[in-house]
């Protein structure tokens, strides 16, 4: 008792920390040399694999990308110069290729600075759209394909708050866009605004459990700043710049066309507003418009969803995913729970399925009923129809084949398996744009397409099978049985002549697109990315297969220095990265989706860079989290936790590459916590480095990762799973790092600066780097090189020497 005071008294108490006042360091030439990489383009095909679109964009953000403007509301960060999002990442240069020929083509007329963003093809795929984002605002753009021009449709008044400001129409000539209100009002400044009175809080008796979200509102002025930022009104405007008023200002959160385009579903935010959970589940309105802006039905109304029915299969009361039946003109469908969205409760049947055609001025009609809660559809034609539903707690998930057009038909189960089983996953049905542009199943003679990772114990072996619609019966097609590449298969692209878009990479190859005819064989390239990484491209990698001391399977990509004698077998200090998954079972916990001839991209995320300073890297280690039955994992988390790591270790020293005294772990987020753990209760480990982790698991109470219960369920679990909790055991030097501004549910930074306190007032070695500006990913550049830095004397002073 005496103990547990002590540390929460550390909670609250101010510890004289010894910082240092040091400049932005570069990593050693090694390191440096794979970091400054320049970034192969991204690439978007039209779906007749006619014109290739290239988007550019710098390797790193810079500081002062970070640097800019910013207001926290409603768990949305936003520029309120701008008006978009904080958070965005810019392309800066496009270009066009035809598919057939050999070079791209530099898109001429974009605007100079460029920072581009939302790009979308028209319904037509002979234009293109897209944002640019000026000094003081968005505005709209296109891009003719044939001539490969640009040009600017509107000036910069354009509202992104919410994501993209507009939508193609079915004309392909206009579009639906958010624009900033005439009218819009100042934004308060709460430096100069002084408070009209408290903010009050209150609990009428009713449970409201939630996660921890970071950027809530939390008082009037930020209500009045939320409506001021997010408020749009909605123009037609054409392609010649020419604008009509739609509809007048609202929060709009959702646009949608019906697949013929002759109706709107538009869904606006309402209020009464949160300050316990964000935007996502505050009160909402859908309102079907035709294309005059004539109202036609209000087809769903959303209240404050602050209580939700606890546990992951939990969902809110009323209609809920709602769209539009992708096979026909105007049609919704959405779903409704048979069980109040309380997933404690015993029904036979979860969620009821309902159709609802335009113009609404009937009732809904049932489709089909759930076992368990509704996963989504997949549409084919009026008598077959994909619908898939799962449940969290056994990980179970169904696919059904469907008749929407005969509810008393009884649903055909094709797949009734664990969700978490990836060597029994059957792939996803392959797709095509139908006369409305809406992507259903593609179907050829009566037989659908599936398209699958492949994985298996023997590796992975991605696939085509054919299912006959009538029998359910499949055959396979094609099999990719690369022994030194990695093949993804990307789209069919011409059923009869057995064409296929593929993607193929190895170690040492970057990904590159390919057309795969799976009856001959024959590959035909269509891109040539270099391999920006040939610094290492002679590094060994192989993927280790291993057992954990109860018999489950485990795996870790290893790498080891490219001049490396694997039969002298010299003594390396080895690096273990990982992040833990929670398991129902035993079978899947053992499963690998790793692939040895996948590319080695050394992110500023993970340990491959030490492997040219003489480091072993056993990378994406498994840990699994196992909990069967009614037992849950977390139960025996600490315990499991070191058994995955001793055989990890045992793993590689059993190879005989390392010197098991000279191990350091590293892990982000859920692998923080992870690597503080394993320091706090084992010796397996001479060092480790925790970046953006939660360590005091009483700042989540209400559940964190895949825990569904709440601390004062299991107040135990919760203690000793906290590093905070456990600070007194460690001993071993730790590097803590953290973004300063970190956005991710749960991972404040308070979590480590408090648990960089606990350790230092308690004599721990301990090293906290906050990386000013960053969110829970890292983005700039110079903060990225001195992470590098950072982990790399580090580890140069704790492990190889």
């Amino acid at each position: 008792m005496k103990k547990n005071i002590a540390l929460l008294f550390l909670l609250n108490l101010f510890l004289v920390q010894a910082q240092e006042n040091i400049t932005y360091q570069k990593p050693s030439a090694e390191i440096l040399a794979l970091a400054e990489y320049e970034r192969a383009p991204s690439v978007s095909m039209d779906t007749k694999k006619e014109y290739m679109l290239l988007s550019y964009r710098n390797t790193y953000k810079t500081l002062d990308d970070l640097n800019q403007e910013e207001m926290r509301l409603g768990g949305l960060r936003i520029n309120p110069i701008t008006n978009i999002s904080s958070t965005v990442t810019y392309i800066n240069n496009l270009k066009i290729r035809k598919i057939a020929a050999k070079d791209e083509v530099q898109v001429s007329g974009l605007p100079s600075n460029a920072r581009l963003t939302n790009i979308s093809w028209s319904p037509d795929e002979k234009k293109i759209a897209f944002t640019n984002t000026t000094n003081s605002g968005v505005e709209l753009w296109y891009i003719d394909v044939a001539t490969v021009t640009a040009k600017k449709i509107t000036s910069d008044n354009l509202n992104a708050n919410l994501g993209s400001p507009y939508n193609w129409m079915k004309d392909n000539e206009t579009l639906l866009v958010k624009v900033l209100p005439k009218n819009r009002p100042a934004l308060i400044n709460e430096k100069k605004d002084l408070p009209k009175g408290p903010t009050v809080s209150v609990s009428d008796g009713s449970k409201s459990q939630n996660r921890t979200y970071q950027d809530l509102l939390k008082n009037k002025n930020d209500e009045a700043n939320f409506d001021a930022l997010v408020t749009s009104e909605l123009y037609k405007i054409s392609l010649a710049g020419n604008a009509e008023l739609f509809k007048s200002a609202a929060i709009y959160a959702g646009e949608s066309f019906s697949p013929d385009g002759n109706y709107l579903m538009l869904t606006t935010i309402q209020k009464p507003y949160s300050y316990i959970v964000p935007m996502s589940r505050f009160p909402q309105k859908s309102i079907v418009y035709d294309t005059a802006g004539r109202e036609i039905k209000v087809v769903n109304e959303v209240p404050l969803t602050e209580i939700m029915p606890k546990g992951f299969s939990s969902v809110r009361k009323g209609k809920r995913s709602m769209s539009w039946r992708a096979d026909k003109p105007a049609t919704l469908v959405f779903a409704e729970a048979l069980d109040e969205g309380d997933q404690a409760k015993k029904v036979d049947f979860r969620d009821e399925i309902f159709q609802w055609n335009a113009p609404f001025e009937n009732a809904p009609s049932s489709m089909m009923k759930t076992q368990q809660r509704f996963g989504g559809i997949s549409w084919g034609n009026d008598t077959f129809a994909i619908a898939y539903d799962s449940w969290y707690d056994t990980r179970n998930t169904k696919t059904y084949m469907v008749n929407p057009s005969n509810p008393n038909e009884t649903p055909k189960i094709i797949s009734d398996r664990n969700s978490q089983d990836i060597y029994s996953d059957p792939g996803n049905f392959e797709t095509k744009k139908n006369e409305y542009g809406t992507y259903v199943i593609a179907t050829e003679n009566g037989n659908a397409f599936l398209m699958g990772d492949g994985y298996t114990k023997d590796g992975q072996f991605p696939f085509i099978d054919e299912l006959n619609l009538k029998t359910l019966k499949t055959k396979r097609l094609y099999t990719s049985n690369s022994k030194d590449k990695k093949e993804d298969l990307l789209s069919i692209e011409d059923f009869k002549k057995g064409d296929v878009l593929v993607m193929i990479q190895s170690k040492n190859d970057y990904p590159n697109y390919y057309f795969r005819n799976i009856k001959s064989g024959k590959l035909t390239p269509i891109t040539t990315f270099k391999n920006p990484f040939e610094s290492i491209k002679n590094v060994y990698k192989e993927v280790i297969k291993y057992k954990r001391k109860d018999g489950v399977d485990l795996s870790g990509t290893l790498y080891l220095p490219a001049n490396y004698d694997r039969t002298k077998k010299e003594k390396l200090p080895l690096l273990i990265w990982a992040y833990p998954a929670e398991f129902k079972d035993k079978n899947s916990a053992g499963q690998s989706d790793k692939n040895p001839n996948e590319f080695t991209f050394p992110s500023y995320g993970s340990f491959v860079y030490w492997v040219t300073k003489g480091y072993a890297v056993l990378d994406d280690a498994s840990f699994p989290i196992i909990g069967e039955g009614k037992t849950e994992p977390n139960d025996t988390f600490i315990t499991q936790l070191i058994d995955d790591a001793e055989a990890a270790i045992n793993a590689v020293d059993n190879l005989g590459y390392i010197n098991r005294k000279k191990v350091a772990v590293g892990g982000h987020s859920y692998g923080a916590f992870m690597t503080a753990n394993l320091l706090s209760h084992s010796n397996l480990f001479a060092c480790g480095i925790a970046r953006s982790g939660a360590y005091n698991r009483t700042l989540t109470p209400f559940g964190f990762q895949s825990e569904q219960r709440n601390y004062w369920d299991v107040p135990a679990v919760y203690n000793e799973m906290s590093p905070f909790m456990n600070a007194d055991k460690m001993k071993t030097p730790l590097l803590l790092v953290h973004g300063d501004a970190d956005n991710n549910p749960g991972t404040f930074t308070l979590q480590s600066e408090r648990y960089f306190q606990a350790l230092k007032g308690l004599g721990a070695p301990v090293r906290l780097v906050l990386l000013p500006k960053e969110s829970h990913g890292y983005a700039a550049k110079d903060n990225i090189l001195h992470l590098l830095w950072e982990q790399d004397q580090f580890l140069e002073k704790y492990l190889k020497n």
